[in-house]
């Protein structure tokens, strides 16, 4: 995270995201290396801090907790933390189809 890679400046806010192995769920890091179920609840990081926070999403995804880790951009927002991409925004906001649709994929 030191260096600009996709755009992402070194001192960009991140969160960690992953789904969940166990049931699939969207989760993001937060305090304490915890996985939570919801964006206001992630570690924001930026510059090293954010390489470490990757670094610990890593070790989960060795460990079988989670799958797919990497590091989203945010915005720090007056309403608080927005994801920069609309796939990290629909990503935030749940699933995007109904039960039964999702059920039968």
């Amino acid at each position: 995270m030191s260096t600009k890679a996709k755009g992402r400046t070194a001192t960009s806010p991140v969160v960690i995201t992953a789904n969940r192995l166990q049931d699939g769920q969207v989760v993001w890091l937060g305090t304490g290396d915890a996985w939570v179920e919801s964006l206001l609840q992630a570690r924001i990081a930026a510059g090293d801090a954010a390489a470490v926070a990757l670094a610990a999403g890593q070790a989960a995804e060795r460990a079988q907790l989670v799958v797919g880790v990497y590091a989203a951009d945010v915005a720090l927002t007056p309403q608080g933390v927005r994801p920069v991409s609309q796939k990290e925004r629909i990503r935030a906001g749940g699933p995007s189809t109904t039960a039964p649709l999702a059920q039968a994929a």
